[in-house]
């Protein structure tokens, strides 16, 4: 494996925010990921592809302990954010989620006004002191949204009567409201327009200078837009993980090939 630094044209070299050693992932009698070792750095996108089935979503859904919520399910192995082992018995899951946010395949607001989808994570984890607190948290978030102009004036409005582009931004931002480190997407575009997926893409883009992103996606040109580093998935391993132009242009293993150019996936 690589080690975890930006391409050439990057200047700046980031510390690991994730790091995952031998992790296996079960369902039931079903060895779903195998043997993953990966870091994961800070304030770089970071994109998982690979074909569908392949085990990059479930090894997503491992950061933020997605996993526990199905009963046949198993991890074993060692994820560590900044050195802190998540799965330790002392870790509370609800508060991991409000450090690892995440955005979903389909935009999922909950029904209630756009204000209140935003305030939602910020009140049950007690951000806020004050009424003043919660609305400087809501703009912020939103603004990091890159909705904020588009919202301001009818915050009371259902998030559900958005586009749906506007309602994945909106749940970007509510992701971002509790103040992750980092923020998971799990094809955040495949049910968005080409319009809608650019400003997406143009937000993780910026999104990026405050958090470790990491995406999948099944899109290869969507990861070569908007991540620095790429991870190829196959049949549950993890095959390839380096710079992107790297992964695009000058694969090591002939499995990350054979899916750039189309002949596996």
């Amino acid at each position: 494996m690589k080690d975890n630094r930006y391409s050439e044209s990057d200047v700046t070299i980031q510390p690991v925010k994730i790091a995952a050693r031998n992790v296996q992932v079960y369902y039931g009698d079903s060895h779903a990921i195998r043997d993953v070792d990966i870091d994961i750095a800070d304030k770089t996108v970071t994109a998982f592809i690979g074909p569908s089935g392949c085990g990059k979503s479930t090894f997503l859904r491992c950061i933020n302990r997605m996993n526990d919520t199905i009963d046949a399910a198993r991890v074993t192995g060692d994820i560590r954010i900044d050195g802190e082992d998540i799965y330790d018995k002392r870790v509370d899951p609800v508060q991991l989620r409000a450090k690892v946010g995440m955005v979903f395949q389909k935009p999922n607001p909950f029904p209630k006004s756009i204000y209140d989808n935003v305030a939602y994570g910020p009140r049950i984890h007690g951000l806020a002191r004050n009424k003043a607190d919660l609305d400087d948290i809501v703009e912020q978030a939103l603004r990091r949204g890159a909705i904020w102009n588009e919202v301001k004036d009818r915050l009371h409005a259902p998030g559900t009567g958005l586009s749906g582009g506007q309602q994945q931004r909106l749940c970007i931002a509510r992701a971002v409201a509790t103040e992750p480190e980092v923020l998971l997407m799990d094809e955040p575009c495949s049910a968005l327009d080409p319009i809608a997926t650019a400003q997406v893409e143009e937000l993780i883009d910026e999104l990026r200078q405050n958090y470790s992103v990491v995406i999948v996606t099944h899109s290869m040109q969507q990861a070569a837009r908007v991540s620095q580093k790429t991870a190829f998935f196959h049949l549950g391993n993890l095959v390839e993980f380096g710079d992107t132009d790297d992964i695009f242009t000058r694969p090591q293993d002939p499995r990350t090939e054979s899916y750039i150019t189309g002949r596996i996936g």
